[in-house]
């Protein structure tokens, strides 16, 4: 069956399909569809709605109904996120599952509600205080956005750790035909054996994040690198006419979909040009972006001051890769353009 829909709306859709059992959240621009949508879709087939009365609540929300061992969620965008990070460290200190969607919003500040990608490395490199990660995806499209909240509770239970769904204003608001999943995803197995629900089966188990002994809690990070180490297997990107390429656009998210359209065009005047686009943030696909800048041109593409192109070039030079790597950028709600990203791949070719 298929549906034209909201960004937003089929993160909703996502989500039940998935079977999340609660979402805990507070409306705001220009995520503020994923909080209505919730409240009409989830009462409906027996799931709980609540509406917080801030972010810092519907993260502690999320992190309650995680320890009971529910699939939970919530949504926000801009400064809402920034409030959630406190919860979100708490949750990866306590090996928590739950997934967070930011539907990013230019800032810094109050900024505006028009799309940016400036909370790159606030997800990806942790925005809270500790040593933690959070899984990060990037979809690209509303079928992408359906599609990555399933694969996020499956990954969040998975390795009992939250899963951050990364878009943006454009990917939030714009409509597009959604292909229904077929299927609900099966709830997790083994939940009892770390879960706090009040039965005698989970009397034992014990949710926190707090070790006074200095050594328990370097064991507890030791355990944690340990699993994030174990997490690099679900990186994933998607190449697109890289084969024969020059030049290389690398994006994700709405950025990507602009580099796209740019590479088509490149190639019909007869400029070998190629995609990469990481489909996960975090863990990031070092070994495919390695293959894809092999002798090639690399533009990283992003609505940032560079936060995204710093990591790219990070991840070359942690697999020995020196190069140059070329940024075309906007700011501040600006998107980029096609043609800017064709004047970009022109200039050495």
């Amino acid at each position: 069956m298929v549906r034209l829909i909201k960004g937003n709306e089929a993160v909703v859709v996502g989500a039940l399909y998935a079977g999340c059992d609660a979402f805990f959240g507070y409306p705001i621009t220009p995520a503020s569809e994923i909080a209505h949508a919730a409240a009409a879709w989830f009462p409906d087939v027996g799931r709980v709605f609540l509406q917080a009365e801030c972010e810092t609540a519907s993260i502690n929300m999320v992190y309650g109904a995680a320890a009971a061992g529910l699939r939970c969620m919530t949504a926000t965008s801009g400064l809402g996120m920034s409030l959630m990070q406190e919860g979100l460290s708490y949750m990866a200190g306590a090996e928590l599952p739950g997934v967070i969607v930011n539907i990013q919003r230019a800032g810094p500040g109050l900024g505006n509600i028009y799309p940016e990608q400036a909370d790159y490395n606030q997800a990806v490199k942790s925005g809270g205080h500790g040593s933690y990660h959070a899984l990060v995806l990037a979809p690209g499209s509303v079928q992408e956005m359906c599609d990555f909240m399933e694969q996020a509770f499956v990954l969040a239970f998975r390795y009992r750790s939250p899963v951050i769904l990364l878009a943006d204003a454009v990917l939030g608001q714009m409509m597009e035909p959604l292909v229904l999943p077929d299927h609900e995803v099966p709830p997790p197995r083994g939940v009892t054996a770390w879960a706090v629900q009040g039965t005698p089966a989970t009397r034992q188990n014990l949710i926190t994040s707090i070790y006074l002994d200095v050594r328990e809690l370097e064991r507890r990070n030791i355990a944690l690198q340990q699993k994030y180490a174990e997490m690099q297997v679900e990186a994933l990107a998607e190449a697109y006419r890289i084969d024969d390429a020059t030049v290389v656009f690398v994006a994700y998210g709405v950025s990507s979909r602009i580099a796209r359209s740019a590479v088509d065009e490149l190639r019909r005047t007869g400029v070998q040009a190629g995609l990469f686009r990481p489909l996960t943030l975090y863990p990031f696909p070092r070994a495919a972006l390695v293959r894809a800048a092999a002798g090639r041109r690399l533009v990283v593409v992003e609505l940032s001051c560079g936060q995204f192109h710093d990591d790219v070039v990070f991840q070359l030079a942690a697999a020995g890769t020196s190069m140059p790597v070329e940024l075309a950028n906007r700011m501040g709600g600006v998107l980029v353009s096609v043609d800017e990203l064709m004047q970009a791949a022109r200039k050495r070719s």
